[in-house]
């Protein structure tokens, strides 16, 4: 069997090597999966730079989540059987042939349903459900601010948060995004290129949830309204960080915080890392997986594809991502 192996931190054309690999045998709680694709995140491009403390020392194998087919079973697994299809979300370890995962983190498929829209359920929309669903809590009439609404994360909360429903801003960098956004159920669409979102948006926010960090998050953080919340699921503004005096102002801007500013407003700050989750709250996870399968169905929820490529193309999906051209969710197959 083989496997993507992050051999180096830094270009993408020099990053990965193809490389035979072993798995160790499996637990009683844990499944084998036959890989069909692997999904691509945002971390796995932070991952690649050294941006990502998570990521396992190098050789490292990345990736969050495949779909495939259960090979063999743990004694103790009876969510899925051998033969089923399934949606699997990994620790690291997906960009491979077969991968080695808890039975808390998959959840039977399809045999018709969509492979690129069943890679988007694990992490993009366990995190988007745990996110405003769990953590959250978004309730109707509720104004909400997106961030990258246009990525995997942000087409999730999107959909999560209108069914609810609520009046929802959102940023992206283009005009395509604009329009996909717009289509997506965002009311107010924002390009972050060309406008400030904190001058832009005139009245005080219930939630907002952020992936972007640094300045973008001091600014979403000073919209919120009594009672609001503030969501921080990621840092991509960190990746244009390129020496330690600009890594040390990407942290500066974030803010000062004191828990008595946050008493006085009835205000919260949520930080979410899904590994966490995973790691310490398998059983919650676990829901977020079951729950974000059924919802997606009952058609309530619908992934958008952005692209499957040739697992050959890694390199090129990495830079795509790093460099903001893609929309929705990205896939690698490896046939």
């Amino acid at each position: 069997m083989q496997a993507y192996h992050l051999v180096k931190f830094g270009k993408t054309t020099t990053a990965f090597e193809l490389k035979d690999f072993t798995l160790p045998p499996i637990k009683d709680d844990e499944v084998l999966v036959a890989v069909e694709a692997f999904g691509m995140n945002f971390a796995d491009i932070m991952a690649r730079k050294g941006l990502y403390d998570d990521c396992p020392p190098l050789p490292a194998i990345l990736g969050y989540e495949s779909v495939g087919r259960i090979k063999e079973k743990g004694a103790a697994v009876r969510n899925v059987n051998v033969g089923d299809r399934v949606i699997a979300f990994t620790r690291f370890g997906s960009y491979a042939q077969f991968v080695i995962t808890s039975a808390n983190g998959v959840a039977k498929i399809a045999e018709d349903y969509p492979t690129g829209k069943a890679l988007a359920l694990a992490t993009q929309y366990c995190t988007a459900y745990y996110a405003a669903c769990v953590n959250t809590n978004v309730m109707p009439g509720d104004k909400v601010l997106i961030q990258a609404a246009a990525g995997g994360v942000g087409t999730a909360l999107t959909q999560l948060c209108k069914r609810v429903p609520c009046t929802i801003y959102g940023t992206a960098g283009s005009d395509e995004k604009l329009d996909y956004i717009r289509k997506n159920g965002v009311d107010h669409p924002i390009n972050y290129r060309k406008d400030d979102f904190a001058k832009v948006i005139q009245e005080p926010l219930d939630v907002v949830f952020d992936s972007i960090g640094g300045l973008t998050y001091k600014k979403g953080f000073k919209l919120l309204r009594q009672g609001g919340k503030m969501v921080s699921f990621g840092a991509a503004s960190q990746t244009e960080a390129s020496n330690i005096f600009s890594t040390l102002k990407f942290a500066a801007n974030f803010g000062i915080f004191s828990p008595i500013q946050f008493l006085q407003k009835s205000q919260s700050l949520i930080a979410i890392n899904m590994l966490r989750i995973a790691d310490f709250r398998p059983d919650l996870m676990g829901h977020c997986l079951t729950s974000v399968v059924k919802l997606a169905e009952e058609g309530i929820i619908n992934p958008h594809v952005g692209g499957m490529y040739p697992h050959t193309e890694l390199a090129a999906v990495h830079e795509m991502i790093e460099n903001r051209k893609t929309i929705g969710k990205i896939g690698v197959n490896w046939s």
